[in-house]
Order: C-alpha cells, then sequence, then structure tokens
C-alpha cells in the first residue's frame, strides 16, 4: 500500500522549512519532499559572489532569527543555504532530500496523491513550497542567436571566470542583472548592459536601511488589492545591492563603472542585435521612482517626527558620466563588438507542469486566496504576492505559513501526534 501522511510539503526552501517548523511544533505528521538538497535553488541558480538584497535582521523564520550578531550586513549565498541547513537540523524537520515529486493529483476521496520516482504518497493536505523562481525565463529571441555564442541565463551563472574571453552581453537591468554586470565589471570583462524601465531606491536614506523605512511605512503589508495598477505585482523588484556591505546601484553608476548601456534587445539575425533606442527613458524612469521614494519616506518621517540624519551624498545617485551616446545605438554586432557570452536576467518562471490538478489559470499561475485554493486541503506558499508584497521574500514567509498551518488545523486535515 501507498504510505499514507496527514501533510505532504513540498520543497525544502525557506517556505517549505517554515512550514515544516509549524507543523512540527503542532504535532502534525508530515513530511517535506525535496528534488535535490535543502536550500536548492539557492545552491544551484544563484552565482558565487551572490548576496541577498535584504539586511539580515529581516531574513529569519519562525523559532530562529538570522545572523542576529550581525542583524545589518547582508548574506551572500553560502551563510543562507548554511542557515537552511542549521534550521532543518535544529528542529529536527523531516525532509526527504533528492525526491522529486514528479505528479500530483487529486483521488476520488479528495485527497491528494503524490508520485516520487521511488513510491506514490498520499495525504490530506499538501502545501506546494517550491516557489515562484525554479525555472529561469529566456526570451524566445535567444533562439536566434549564432551557434558559437554561449548563451547563459542568471540562474547558471557562476562566475566571470567560467566564461570564455571576450565581452559579455547582460540582459535585463533588475536587481540580478546588475548584480552580475558589477560582477564582472570587477574582474575586469567589457560588459554591454541591455536595460529596460526598473525601479530603483536607495540603498540607505538619512541614516536608515530602505527596507526599515518600508517596513514602517507599512509599503511590505501591502496587499495584492490594493495595487492602484494589478500589473505592477509582476514589475522587477527596483535595483539595489547588498554586496560590499550594500550600496546604492543606479544605471548611471553602472556606466560610470564601464558598463556600454544599450536599450531593450528587440530581435536577433545570427550576430546583429536590433536594439531599442531607450536607454535615456529608462534612467529617467528609475531616477523618477528614487525621487518618488525618498518623497514618501520624507512624508513619513514629518508625520511621525521621528529623529534621522540629514541626506546625504549617495555615490550610486546621479550625477554621473555622459552616457556616451549609448540612445542612439540601434543596433549591435556581437562579432564586431567581441561579445562572446550573453547572460539573460530576465527573471523566473515557476514550473507546475507535474501538478496535474486544475488549479491554474490561462497562464499557468495559481488560483488561489492567500495561498489557500478552491480544493481542500492544496495549498501554495513561497509564492511572490501571496497575500502582501513581502511574501516573496524571506521577510514575509513566516506570516503566510502560520496561516496556513493555522488552516489545516482549523479544517480538520490533520490529526495531531498525541
Amino acid at each position: 500500500m501507498s504510505p499514507m501522511v496527514d501533510v505532504v510539503v513540498v520543497g525544502a526552501g525557506q517556505a517549505g522549512l517554515v512550514a515544516s517548523y509549524l507543523l512540527s511544533l503542532d504535532h502534525v505528521e508530515h513530511v517535506v519532499l525535496e528534488r535535490g538538497d535543502i536550500g536548492q535553488s539557492w545552491r544551484t541558480q544563484r552565482w558565487d559572489s551572490f548576496h541577498l538584497n535584504t539586511p539580515n535582521w529581516s531574513n529569519g523564520l519562525a523559532g530562529r532569527e538570522f545572523h542576529p550578531e550581525e542583524p545589518h550586513a547582508f548574506a551572500g549565498r553560502n551563510e543562507l543555504v548554511a542557515f537552511f541547513e542549521d534550521y532543518a537540523s535544529i528542529f529536527q524537520l523531516p525532509i526527504r532530500p533528492h525526491t522529486q515529486v514528479t505528479y500530483l493529483r487529486r483521488t476520488s476521496n479528495g485527497r491528494y496523491a503524490l508520485r516520487t520516482p521511488s513510491e506514490e504518497v498520499h495525504a490530506k493536505a499538501v502545501v506546494l513550497a517550491s516557489g515562484g523562481m525554479s525555472r529561469p525565463r529566456v526570451p524566445e529571441v535567444s533562439q536566434r542567436l549564432p551557434d558559437d555564442l554561449v548563451v547563459s541565463s542568471a540562474g547558471s551563472y557562476r562566475n566571470p571566470e567560467a566564461l570564455p574571453k571576450g565581452a559579455v552581453l547582460v540582459v535585463g537591468s533588475g536587481q540580478s542583472g546588475c548584480q552580475i554586470a558589477e560582477d564582472l565589471l570587477e574582474a575586469g570583462r567589457e560588459v554591454y548592459l541591455s536595460v529596460s524601465k526598473v525601479a530603483r531606491v536607495p540603498r540607505s536614506y538619512r541614516g536608515r536601511d530602505i527596507v526599515a523605512w518600508w517596513k514602517d511605512m507599512g509599503f511590505w503589508d501591502v496587499k495584492l488589492q490594493q495595487l492602484e495598477d494589478q500589473s505592477l505585482q509582476f514589475a522587477a523588484l527596483p535595483q539595489v545591492s547588498g554586496t560590499h556591505g550594500g550600496h546604492t546601484v543606479s544605471l548611471q553608476s553602472l556606466a560610470r563603472d564601464g558598463a556600454v548601456l544599450l536599450g531593450r534587445v528587440l530581435d536577433a539575425d545570427g550576430h546583429v542585435l536590433k536594439i531599442d533606442r531607450g536607454v535615456r527613458d529608462c534612467i529617467r524612469f528609475a531616477d523618477e521612482k528614487s525621487r518618488a521614494f525618498k518623497a514618501a519616506m520624507d512624508a513619513h518621517i514629518d508625520r511621525s517626527a521621528v529623529e534621522t540624519e540629514a541626506p546625504r551624498p549617495d555615490p550610486g545617485e546621479p550625477p554621473l558620466p555622459d552616457l556616451k551616446g549609448s540612445d542612439e545605438i540601434a543596433s549591435l554586432d556581437l562579432r564586431r563588438a567581441g561579445v562572446s557570452c550573453v547572460i539573460w536576467c530576465a527573471g523566473f518562471d515557476a514550473d507546475w507542469s507535474w501538478g496535474q490538478v486544475d488549479v491554474f489559470d490561462q497562464g499557468g499561475r495559481p488560483r488561489h486566496s492567500g495561498g489557500i485554493t478552491e480544493y481542500p486541503g492544496l495549498y501554495f506558499l513561497g509564492m511572490p504576492w501571496l497575500s502582501a508584497r513581502k511574501s516573496g521574500i524571506l521577510l514575509g514567509v513566516s506570516d503566510d505559513a502560520a496561516r496556513i498551518v493555522q488552516h489545516i488545523r482549523a479544517h480538520g486535515l490533520s490529526d495531531p501526534a498525541a
């Protein structure tokens, strides 16, 4: 007979770990099925110099703080993975690594069957905590690039030394694209950066980190239904960096450091790329967003009468060097430019191909309300905007997990162990 448990959690990243911790506190029988090792995506889809863009004080999970001795530092990839491993070990969480779920279905009695390479597990409830960033997004235009180029992504890039000699084209100016471009520039590589309209924020303003200001201002608690423009849920996170102790990033600062800024890549014909002439519009957009964020923080300070420092000059803020005609570039011949590698930093998608339950919309996105689906016992966790803006980062996952575990208990989907 197939094994039966009350709850199966799929994924042992931050969402699955905290769900398991809270289920354990309530003595709920459960198991966590993980396709690789604990924190698999963080291990395999982050480059060597990667740092979190949120400070340590905001990255803890329920029951355990993250590096409380250095609350304002920014952790690297390996530090975060080590924290996850310690978390699982300290709380003795029932994780089965290297157990990939290949099929999920709802059975005739309203329960769930999950197939793995070795068995089929049945459960009253399933928490899908594998997240929304399991597969790097590579645009269709990439298929028209010549075969002699090395094509990579933010999920497979590791370090400058692993790339062939020559210039590198980084496509995408969100957080990943900016951090990878900086990594390459610091290694002395020639970098072309294809940009788009992405907001930017100051790393610190009037003596406090932007994440702390936003926490005080309720920014992280904004619900999806409160957004005036619902498309903002799909917008790239603002440009900012946690490397080198944390600093402000702007397109101008990247140009100052040597990057050649290009507009969006529109198409490819062999080695020749068609480029949108929109660099200055992208810079203007980012600058306006930064000014708006600072104005909102100033207004909050005035309302709450908080004692703060006066604004200080920020080396990442304009004015910075002229862009040397970047906005005039309408095409780029990769061979003439000496480009040997293209790194796509276009974001990530979830992979739900194994979920054979009718709970996805036409765009492949889960249908849910705060992670609770229309099917009793089926939940999502760790997704951006699951219940609020903070749902997609470490700061928000514990609150979402607590609500979902409470729902599991309240609806009789578990039998607490004696």
